[in-house]
């Protein structure tokens, strides 16, 4: 579709005005050195030179700057923008230069968010990479190895296949969070709220983690008695992986003989904010931006001694937002973490 040109007269209108008074004032000297001055005459001459100005200039100005006008904006694909699409095509310099100016600040813009996105698919695909070769190569291996003839001896041929059946588990454990990952950021996964008592439900966590947490000498503790119950509503079952997700990470990096505190304040009158706070490791500031994303890690040795799939703290934030809470992260390297997350208190 052919774009309506909008012209502006601004410039024609001053430039002509500028030599009616040049000429005009240049003539009027001329006369007075004669002495014979008609203001009828300098008067006709100003309005002629003015009209005569105004066409010539406006034409010329028509013919050589308009045209390049729209040609800029077509060479530049500006007429594509859904801004520029609104109104027909300016030629006002100001104007232009303006828009110009700002479709070159946006195209940097959005090629410096592709740069950044760009690193972040190569980063991402190398940590995909490298965490499943990993229990690949270890199951080949062991696998190999019983090809090769060890698996004629009982003993070393069964330590070998449960050997690659953990291989084959941390594998499975990947994937299946992969692919919760993918459902909750695509909105496939559903959630089913209920209400529920959110004291009850750390409890539960605690018990469970308990083991895990005494290997450690960790004490897993509420900040007070909590005596009478806490209701919320969420999904109970996506926020226990929450909870369990966020202790275990305590627990995994949680200083010997430390300890993990769950506390549950109300925030505002329809909201709480459950606190996981433990004396561990700690973050770097300079990490936390990162901290739950996808295969993100804060020791870039790749060290795997904590085991876990590197997705642990990408899911849940994807479930906290999936109920469209917040959840916030506070840390200091040497001293401690805290993780807290909202939730909506029942009615």
């Amino acid at each position: 579709m052919q774009n309506k040109i909008k012209k502006t007269y601004k410039f024609a209108f001053k430039t002509s005005l500028y030599i009616t008074i040049f000429l005009t004032l240049l003539s009027s000297v001329f006369l007075y050195v004669l002495h014979s001055i008609d203001i009828i005459y300098l008067l006709s001459f100003a309005i002629f030179t003015y009209i005569l100005s105004f066409i010539v200039i406006q034409y010329r100005v028509e013919r050589f700057i308009y045209r390049r006008v729209k040609k800029i904006y077509d060479d530049l694909t500006l007429l594509e923008s859904t801004s520029l699409r609104k109104h027909p095509i300016t030629t006002d310099m100001a104007t232009l230069t303006q828009e110009i100016d700002k479709y070159a600040r946006d195209k940097k813009l959005e090629i410096e968010t592709l740069k950044v996105r760009e690193e972040y698919r190569k980063e991402f695909l190398g940590n995909v990479s490298h965490e499943l070769k990993t229990p690949l190569f270890t199951v080949q291996g062991y696998l190999l190895t019983l090809l090769d003839g060890a698996i004629d001896d009982k003993k070393v041929s069964e330590k070998y296949l449960n050997r690659a059946n953990k291989g084959l588990e941390r594998l499975i454990y990947i994937v299946k969070d992969l692919d919760m990952i993918t459902k909750l950021e695509v909105g496939d996964l559903r959630l089913t709220i209920e209400t529920f008592d959110i004291v009850e439900l750390v409890q539960s966590v605690f018990d469970l983690l308990e083991m895990k947490a005494a290997k450690k000498k960790i004490t897993l503790t509420f900040d007070m008695d909590y005596s009478n119950p806490i209701l919320v509503t969420a999904d109970k079952e996506r926020i226990q992986q929450v909870l369990t997700n966020l202790i275990v990470n305590s627990v995994k990096y949680g200083r010997e003989k430390g300890t993990t505190e769950v506390s549950i304040e109300n925030l505002i009158k329809n909201k709480v904010i459950v606190r996981i706070t433990d004396n561990g490791e700690g973050i770097s500031e300079m990490n936390l931006p990162r901290l739950f994303e996808r295969f993100y890690r804060v020791d870039k040795s790749g060290s795997r001694k904590e085991g876990g799939s590197g997705l642990g703290l990408s899911i849940v934030k994807h479930i906290i937002e999936a109920h469209d809470e917040k959840i916030y992260v506070e840390s200091e390297l040497g001293v401690g973490s805290e993780f807290s997350f909202t939730l909506e208190k029942a009615k």
